[in-house]
C-alpha cells in the first residue's frame, strides 16, 4: 500500500502589492519555488472580489509578471521614479477578511514564533497581525459608527495565544492525525477516480517535481498519497473570516488558527531527548468570559470548553513512520446546563439559577454526543463541585448533573455508559486526613478513557485535577515509550517540577482568557508547601478577577461576538452596543420553531453507536472520506517532504537561534549544577537542590523570589485561610482551623555568610574529586601514582603489571589528523565468559526462550520474597 503523507501548506510567505485598482497577494512556499498570486478588486466599495488563476508561478515568472504590472500601472511610462505598483507589507499568513459598515478589510500575520515541533511539524505563535482597508478612498463610503467596531474588533489581541501550522492539524488530536494517514485509501475507487482527473490535468501546474525533468517514475513505490483534511471548526477561531473566500480559492491560502495554549519543553534523560508538548484548544462555539458565558446553548455547546492535549515523543527520531508517539486528552468545560449567574448585584459570588427546565437532559444529550462522535467512548465525568453546602449553591449544578447523566445512561448499552464520578474537592482541601492530590492521584489510576473535569469556573480546582491526571498519564507515556521500567512518577523530580512548570503556564493562560487573571490555587497550594507570599498573590489574584468581572468583560465578549461573526454588523439592525443580551445570538434555536428536534431516548447521531468503543470521526466511512482531498504525488515531491521543510538545508541558520536550544531543557533549567550530582530527570530532590535556585538567576524571578522569602518565613497558612479568597468556598462553610498541614515541606536557610558558603563549596567539590581543586596542586599530586584495580567489561582485574599490554596499542597514532588532538584508537576489552553467559541469557529472554531456573534461581527469588513480603 503507499504511504501517505499530509501536504505542507505552500503559502507560507506573502507579499502585498498595491495599485489604484487591485492588491496583489504573491505568495510562495519556504524556499520560494512556487508562488501563487491573488488579485483583490479595490474599485468594489462593499464587495469582495477576489481572482485566484489557480497557477503555479516559478521565481522568474513572478519577477517578469510584478514588472509588467509596475510598467503598465505608472502615469508616465518614461519617469522610473512613479512606481506604479508599490509594496504594501510581508506577512506569514492570512486570518481573513471582515466587513463591518463599509468594505472589506485584510487581516495579515506580519511577525511568528515557533512554539513547537511535533514530529517536524513546526507550531507556530502569532505575534503581531495588521488590518489594511481593500477598497480605495475614491470609492469608500464613510460610515460613522465604522471605526468604533473596528475598535471592538481589535480588542481581540490575536498576539496573544493564537497559534497555527502549515503542515500539522491542530484542531485535530494526535491520533486523529495518525490515523488520518493509516486509511487504505486505494479502496475508495470512487472517490480516488473523481479526484483522479482533476489530479493528472493540473499534475504540471499543481505540483511542483524535481525529477520530472529527468524522466523518472512517479507511479509504483514512488507513489504516495497526498492529504489535506478539513479541520474541526469547532476549535478553529477564523474559520468565519475565511468562509466568504473558502470556494473561491487554493486552500494552500487557507489557514486556520487556534486560541488556547501551546508549550514544548525538553525532558533529557541522560541525553535523549524527550519532548513533552501541551496543547490546548478553546471552543469558539459559545465563548466568552466568566459570569457572561455559562451552562450550554441550544445546541450543546458549553461555555469555557477547553480540549487539552499532552503529547511526549522520543525527539531523537524525527518520524511519524518511524517514531514513537504517545498522546492523551482531557477536557474541560461549564456543568451542560442551562444556567446563569446574575451580575448585576455586583456580588464577588452571585446566586446560580437555572434558566430552564430540562427534565429529558436535551442539551446535555447535545454535549456528550459530540464527545462520542470524536473520543468515542468511554467518557468519564470529573465533577469537582460542592456536594454538602449550609445553603444552595454549587450544589444545584451537582444534583442537575447527576439526573441527566442518569436519565442519559438508561439508553446506553451498559459497556458504553457514561462514567460519573463527583468528589467535593473544596472540602476534602479542609480535611487534615485526607490528601487532595492522592485521592486525585486514585482517581487517575483507575481512569481509562476521556476524562472531562468541572467545577464551577473550571479554572484553580480544574486545572489541578488535569495537572494530576496528566501526571499519571505521563508516567504511562514515558513507560510505553521504555523510559522508564514502572509508571509511577514522584513529586520534587526534574521530570515532574518540569511538567509541573509546563501545567501552570498552561492555568494562567486559560485562567487569563475566561476569568481574567492567572490562577488563584496552584499545585503547590494544595500540596501546602506554598511560600507565605503567595497568600497575597491570592488576594491580589482575586482582586483582579473580580474586577475584569465586574468592569471589563462586557468589552471582551463584545469583541468575541465580533470576532467569531456571532454578530455581523448591517444599517438595517440594531448596533452590536445597544443589545441588551447576547442571548439569541448564541440560542439560535429561540428565534424560530425547530422543525426536527432530536428524540429523547436515541439522543446519538446515526451510526454513533455502531462503532462504539471506536470514535465516528475516526471510523473509515464515506461521510469522513469526504472531507479528506487526496492526491497522487512523487515521494520526493518537496510539498510533502518533511525533511526539508524542518531543516530548511537551502537556508543559513545558527545553532544558537534554533527552537531546540532556546526551548525548556531540564538539565539545563532543573537539574542541580553541583559537581558529582545525579543527572536522573526521575530523583527525587530537595527543593533548595534545583537548578534555578543554584543558579542564583532564572528566567522567572517569581520562583527565585519565593524560594529566598520561604527560608525566613513562618510555617504556611491553613489551606481554609487560603481558599477563603478563591471560588472553592463559600462564607458559609469556611472553618476556623488553623493548624499547620503535616505535609507541608520544611526549606532549609539559604547560607548568607560568604565565608561558610565558601566552605560548602569546598567540601562539595572535595567529596567526588578527593581534593580541594581552589588551592594549587602540591608536588606529590602531581607525581605519577600506582592506580588501584579496575574492572573494565571483563572478569580480570586491571593491574599496574598488565598496564603496559592494556596501553602500549593506545600509543601508536591518534585518530585524528591534528597532533594536539588526545584520543587515540583503542581495541575493545575482552569480554569474560561468565559476562557472555549472562548477555546471551538476557537475549533469548527477549526472544521469548526462558531457559530453566536453577538451584540458584531458586534461593534467590526465596530470598526476594522473604525480604519484600514476610
Amino acid at each position: 500500500m503507499p504511504q501517505s503523507a499530509a501536504i505542507i501548506g505552500g503559502i507560507q510567505r506573502l507579499v502585498l502589492y498595491e495599485t489604484r485598482a487591485r492588491y496583489f497577494l504573491v505568495g510562495s512556499n519556504h524556499a520560494q519555488t512556487k508562488h501563487r498570486v491573488l488579485k483583490i478588486d479595490r474599485t468594489e466599495p462593499k464587495d469582495l472580489v477576489i481572482i485566484d488563476d489557480k497557477h503555479v508561478y516559478n521565481q522568474q515568472e513572478v519577477r517578469e509578471l510584478l514588472g509588467r504590472l509596475d510598467l503598465g500601472n505608472r502615469t508616465k511610462i518614461s519617469q522610473k521614479g512613479s512606481s506604479g505598483l508599490s509594496r504594501t507589507v510581508s506577512a506569514f499568513g492570512i486570518v481573513g477578511f471582515v466587513r463591518f459598515l463599509e468594505g472589506y478589510y485584510i487581516v495579515l500575520i506580519t511577525k511568528r514564533r515557533k512554539m513547537a515541533d511535533i514530529g517536524g511539524h513546526s507550531i507556530y505563535k502569532i505575534e503581531d497581525t495588521t488590518m489594511i482597508y481593500i477598497p480605495n478612498d475614491s470609492v469608500r463610503v464613510t460610515h460613522p459608527d465604522e471605526a468604533r467596531y473596528l475598535r471592538i474588533f481589535q480588542n481581540v489581541d490575536l498576539s496573544s495565544n493564537f497559534y497555527f501550522s502549515y503542515s500539522y492539524d491542530l484542531s485535530h488530536s494526535l491520533q486523529y492525525n495518525l490515523t488520518l494517514l493509516q486509511r487504505p485509501y486505494e479502496q475508495w475507487s470512487s472517490a480516488a477516480s473523481s479526484t483522479e482527473e482533476e489530479v493528472h490535468t493540473q499534475s504540471k501546474q499543481d505540483s511542483f517535481d524535481i525529477f520530472e525533468d529527468e524522466g523518472l517514475p512517479t507511479k509504483g513505490e514512488r507513489m504516495v498519497y497526498g492529504l489535506y483534511n478539513e479541520p474541526y471548526y469547532k476549535y478553529v477561531w477564523n474559520g468565519k473570516l475565511l468562509e466568504r473566500v473558502k470556494d473561491i480559492v487554493h486552500h494552500d491560502w487557507l489557514m486556520y488558527i487556534i486560541h488556547g495554549f501551546c508549550g514544548q519543553s525538553k525532558l533529557l534523560i541522560y541525553g535523549r531527548p524527550v519532548h513533552i508538548t501541551l496543547i490546548a484548544r478553546r471552543s469558539s462555539k459559545f465563548a466568552g468570559t466568566r459570569f457572561l458565558k455559562r451552562g450550554a446553548n441550544c445546541e450543546g455547546d458549553v461555555a469555557n470548553e477547553v480540549e487539552t492535549e499532552q503529547v511526549v515523543h522520543d525527539a531523537s527520531v524525527m518520524s511519524f513512520t518511524a517514531g514513537s508517539y504517545s498522546s492523551y486528552v482531557q477536557v474541560r468545560g461549564s456543568v451542560p446546563l442551562y444556567w446563569s449567574q446574575d451580575i448585576s448585584t455586583m456580588m464577588p459570588k452571585p446566586p446560580i439559577r437555572l434558566d430552564q427546565a430540562d427534565p429529558y437532559a436535551y442539551v446535555a444529550g447535545l454535549h456528550f454526543d459530540q464527545m462520542l462522535q470524536r473520543f468515542g467512548s468511554p467518557i468519564i465525568i470529573l465533577n469537582l463541585v460542592k456536594k454538602r453546602e449550609k445553603r444552595k449553591h454549587e450544589k444545584i449544578l451537582s444534583e442537575e448533573l447527576f439526573r441527566a447523566v442518569v436519565n442519559l445512561n438508561q439508553f446506553l448499552p451498559p459497556s458504553h455508559c457514561i462514567d460519573y464520578i463527583a468528589w467535593d474537592m473544596a472540602r476534602y482541601t479542609k480535611s487534615k486526613l485526607c490528601n487532595v492530590l492522592d485521592r486525585l492521584s486514585m482517581i487517575a489510576e483507575n481512569v481509562t478513557g476521556v476524562l472531562r473535569t468541572n467545577c464551577v469556573d473550571c479554572l484553580d480546582r480544574t486545572n489541578t485535577a488535569q495537572f494530576m491526571v496528566g501526571k499519571c498519564a505521563l508516567a504511562y507515556q514515558l513507560y510505553a515509550l521504555g523510559m522508564i521500567d514502572k509508571p509511577k512518577l514522584q513529586f520534587d523530580t526534574d521530570c515532574v517540577r518540569l511538567f509541573e512548570e509546563l501545567y501552570e503556564d498552561h492555568g494562567d493562560t486559560l485562567s487569563l482568557q475566561y476569568g481574567g487573571s492567572q490562577l488563584v490555587h496552584r499545585v503547590k497550594t494544595y500540596r501546602k508547601i506554598a511560600p507565605w507570599t503567595q497568600h497575597s498573590k491570592d488576594i491580589m489574584q482575586t482582586l483582579s478577577r473580580y474586577y475584569s468581572n465586574a468592569f471589563s468583560d462586557a468589552d471582551r465578549q463584545d469583541a468575541i461576538n465580533l470576532f467569531l461573526q456571532v454578530y455581523q454588523p448591517s444599517e438595517f439592525k440594531p448596533h452590536l452596543w445597544e443589545l441588551p443580551t447576547d442571548f439569541y445570538l448564541h440560542h439560535t434555536s429561540t428565534m424560530a420553531i425547530p422543525q426536527d428536534r432530536r428524540s429523547y431516548t436515541l439522543w446519538w447521531s446515526e451510526g454513533v453507536l455502531s462503532y462504539l468503543p471506536v470514535p465516528y470521526d475516526e471510523v473509515p466511512c464515506e461521510e469522513n472520506m469526504n472531507k479528506v482531498k487526496v492526491k497522487r504525488m512523487n515521494q520526493l515531491d518537496e510539498s510533502i517532504d518533511i525533511y526539508t521543510e524542518f531543516f530548511k538545508p537551502y537556508e543559513l541558520t545558527s545553532f544558537d537561534d534554533t527552537f531546540c536550544i532556546a526551548m525548556t531543557n531540564s538539565a539545563r533549567e532543573f537539574m542541580p549544577k553541583t559537581v558529582g550530582a545525579d543527572p536522573n530527570p526521575f530523583t527525587v530532590r530537595k527543593p533548595e537542590e534545583t537548578g534555578k535556585s543554584v543558579l542564583g538567576k532564572s528566567s522567572k524571578e517569581e520562583t527565585i523570589l519565593q524560594r529566598k522569602t520561604a527560608a525566613s518565613a513562618p510555617p504556611p497558612p491553613s489551606e481554609e485561610a487560603i481558599s477563603s479568597t478563591s471560588e472553592d468556598d463559600s462564607e458559609e462553610d469556611r472553618e476556623d482551623e488553623g493548624t499547620v498541614s503535616q505535609r507541608s515541606t520544611p526549606i532549609k536557610l539559604l547560607t548568607e555568610s560568604g565565608e561558610s558558603s565558601r566552605t560548602q563549596e569546598q567540601h562539595m567539590a572535595k567529596e567526588p574529586y578527593g581534593l580541594n581543586l581552589a588551592e594549587f596542586p602540591s608536588e606529590d599530586d602531581l607525581l605519577p601514582r600506582d592506580l588501584p584495580k579496575v574492572n573494565v567489561y571483563g572478569d580480570t582485574p586491571i593491574t599496574h603489571a598488565s598496564l603496559p599490554f592494556f596501553f602500549s596499542f593506545s600509543l601508536r597514532e591518534p585518530v585524528s589528523c591534528f597532533p594536539e588532538d588526545s584520543i587515540y584508537a583503542v581495541l575493545p576489552p575482552q569480554v569474560g565468559k561468565n559476562s557472555q553467559e549472562v548477555f546471551e541469557g538476557h537475549v533469548m529472554t527477549g526472544q521469548g526462550q526462558v531457559r530453566a531456573l536453577c538451584r540458584e534461581d531458586m534461593l534467590m527469588y526465596r530470598e526476594y520474597i522473604k525480604n519484600r513480603y514476610m
